[in-house]
């Protein structure tokens, strides 16, 4: 009895030294979702009612991306606007989230030459995450910053597109961000880019992690493309400070596409709900009961390891002004009432949209 005791305490010790110190991090386990926690999910974030167009293109443009904060007072959207030669970052104004006036482009393309000289699609990094909370912007190292795809081929996402990051002191201001770097931080070329890509890197979601289970402050999700089929799918990648990133993992945390089809998962966007994380993206050729781009959902314990929802969509094609496209999803709550901001496309008209948990004042 006396050498089992003895060979198990050795047992415990050596356990104790292969393992190393205990404040070091274990890889994280994998948690499902359960099918009661994610239809309790959907129960609270599902936008059934269609207000109507809050931001109308003119004639020979194209309004994309919405992507709503509070600051001082007062609510902000950026969003993209398309001019037929690239994208450039726009910003307009609201008192209810409702009622929209557009205030000017706050990020313009590059200088000729540069590797942005064509696209500047940008979005607002560090979005107060919490379910219930303001809905405004987290500052880092005193300055707001944006995650921009940007490239040098003129037309709609013409690829490659690559990741650039900018700042400003005050994101109601109609004013230029600052690039904070001349070249971009995250590229399709990266000798560390993972197979699915190689081709394009689309649009940025980043949130700063309290737990630091994946390895860094900063979590960034976003949609990329690999050469060959056109197949969209969304990865991860972290930094500690905004400006250096380090992809996580092999592949995909996010894959919807049927084997050898075009298909699209993509423009992540990430709210908390409790002790879920919800990640709000848009689905494309994956569903056969769904014709044309929709709004989805899925939800995870750790950011690293999804469920994905798999009933119906948040939002769907179904009105003259969203009758081809209802996608790429920006959602909060606010007042009781959840928001569900998406680009709407009728033929090649494309605008922003909104619906909502309840019915709001009718447009």
């Amino acid at each position: 009895m006396k050498n089992l005791i003895v060979a198990a305490a050795l047992s415990i010790a050596v356990s104790v030294v292969l393992a190393g110190p205990s404040h070091v991090c274990a890889e994280p386990v994998q948690r499902t979702v359960s099918a009661d926690v994610m239809q309790r999910i959907h129960e609270e974030v599902k936008t059934p009612c269609k207000y109507g167009m809050l931001l109308e293109p003119a004639e020979g443009e194209m309004l994309d991306n919405p992507m709503v904060f509070r600051h001082a007072g007062a609510w902000y959207m950026m969003f993209i606007r398309f001019d037929g030669k690239g994208y450039e970052t726009w910003l307009a104004k609201s008192q209810d989230l409702l009622a929209w006036t557009r205030l000017g482009c706050i990020f313009k393309r590059g200088e000729k030459g540069a590797w942005d000289e064509a696209q500047a699609d940008g979005w607002p990094t560090l979005v107060d995450t919490r379910w219930d909370g303001p809905n405004t912007l987290n500052a880092f190292q005193g300055k707001y910053w944006m995650m921009y795809l940007g490239g040098a081929a003129h037309g709609y996402e013409t690829d490659p597109l690559s990741t650039g990051v900018a700042w400003t002191d005050d994101p109601s201001a109609v004013k230029q961000w600052t690039r904070a770097l001349d070249r971009p931080v995250l590229r399709p070329s990266d000798p560390e880019a993972r197979p699915f890509e190689r081709k394009t890197i689309y649009k940025h979601f980043t949130v700063e992690d309290p737990s630091r289970t994946c390895g860094g402050r900063f979590v960034n999700f976003y949609n990329a493309k690999p050469e060959g089929v056109w197949q969209e799918t969304i990865g991860m990648a972290v930094s500690d400070d905004l400006l250096q990133w380090r992809r996580l993992g092999d592949g995909p945390v996010i894959s919807d596409c049927l084997p050898g089809k075009h298909g699209i998962s993509g423009d992540p966007m990430i709210k908390r709900i409790g002790d879920v994380w919800v990640m709000f993206y848009f689905g494309y050729q994956w569903r056969t009961d769904v014709k044309g781009a929709f709004d989805t959902f899925a939800c995870s314990y750790d950011l690293r390891n999804w469920t994905k929802w798999t009933g119906e969509p948040l939002v769907r094609p179904s009105t003259k002004y969203d009758s081809t496209h209802a996608h790429k999803p920006w959602v909060l709550k606010h007042g009781g009432i959840v928001y569900h901001f998406y680009c709407a496309v009728a033929g090649k008209r494309r605008g922003i949209a909104l619906a909502t948990s309840r019915p709001v004042n009718a447009k």
